[in-house]
């Protein structure tokens, strides 16, 4: 089991979104949360440019590689070439509701089949000696998500998963679009707080709609831990109060200045390896959300950023449309 400090508060794996500049930067605002990589299928860690997929800067640890499959075997491979490019824990998605993670028999669909996601687990567990862990929904279509749910924790714990996260929705496969099984289907978070009640030593995690530092703090009072997700990354300035929340660290202004002048450095990097200013900046739109200036701000990153031959620069001149003082004190 991982230790209930460690890891008890965490970034979600976000398609899209929680690319290695989306980690990069929220590793800027905290430094112990734990962060998650989107979704990589593991034929494409076997098969496919691993360095692209899986490249990272070690910046970002603690990082967990989220990987998708339904193929104990590949799944055991993949999870061992991830260990081997330094990510701290390995993680299995039973929970994306995506039409591509449907058709590749993983994902969501998989909480219909709890055997095969334990035989995954424990497949993965003898690969590798990293934490495996399994993120996953309350259940999926006409499931009834008392059973449902027990099946699947009882199966992966028995296999040897070390961590247990669920969102706390069911995932509707059938007749939701993955953006409305985002939102439609209720949340129910009392089914995840009785699953805990039943695994008082077994890492618990929960995940869907939590919105701040203070919900947070709110679901740590009943499982080990809470993830965040789109909060996280459409206001990414909560972050900035993780450290002092719930890891004993200190609560002062945090350095915003400090924060653009390491995100210049970082992009100017990025783009002298050929990529784009806006690869980094679109994660950093958001960051400023409700503090005077940030509507000019949030302009200039999402029209000059994302011209071609942008540079740093932008960045900086984004920020000076700011109220740093502000900025500091909404820390």
């Amino acid at each position: 089991m991982l230790k209930n400090q460690d890891h008890r508060v965490a970034v979600a794996p976000m398609m899209d979104w929680t690319d290695r500049h989306c980690r990069f930067f929220h590793r800027q605002l905290t430094s112990r949360a734990l962060l998650y990589t989107e979704m990589v299928v593991a034929d494409a860690v076997i098969h496919g440019t691993r360095e692209r997929l899986l490249g990272f800067d070690d910046a970002e640890h603690p990082v967990a590689l989220q990987l998708g499959g339904s193929d104990p075997r590949k799944l055991a491979e993949a999870a061992r070439i991830g260990e081997a490019f330094g990510y701290d824990e390995i993680n299995l998605n039973v929970g994306c509701p995506s039409d591509r993670v449907q058709s590749g028999t993983f994902g969501a669909c998989l909480m219909k089949v709890p055997v095969l996601v334990a035989d995954c687990v424990a497949a993965m567990k003898a690969a590798v000696k990293v934490p495996v862990t399994v993120k996953c929904r309350i259940g999926v279509d006409e499931q009834d998500p008392e059973p449902a749910l027990d099946a699947l924790a009882d199966g992966v714990f028995d296999a040897g998963a070390d961590a247990l996260w669920v969102h706390a929705r069911k995932a509707w496969l059938e007749g939701l679009s993955p953006k409305e099984n985002r939102d439609i289907p209720p949340l129910d978070y009392q089914r995840v707080y009785r699953l805990k009640a039943g695994k008082l030593n077994q890492f618990i995690g929960i995940n869907g709609g939590i919105q701040s530092i203070e919900e947070a703090r709110r679901h740590i009072d009943q499982v080990d831990g809470a993830m965040l997700g789109r909060a996280a990354y459409h206001t990414p300035g909560i972050l900035a109060g993780v450290d002092a929340a719930f890891y004993n660290g200190q609560a002062e202004a945090f350095d915003f200045a400090g924060l653009i002048d390491t995100m210049a450095g970082y992009a100017a990097r990025h783009i002298e390896q050929g990529g784009r200013l806006g690869h980094v900046t679109r994660h950093m739109v958001g960051l400023f959300h409700g503090l005077p200036g940030a509507r000019r701000y949030r302009q200039i990153l999402s029209t000059d950023a994302t011209k071609p031959g942008a540079g740093p620069d932008v960045l900086r001149t984004a920020f000076a449309a700011l109220d740093l003082n502000g900025a500091a004190e909404a820390a």
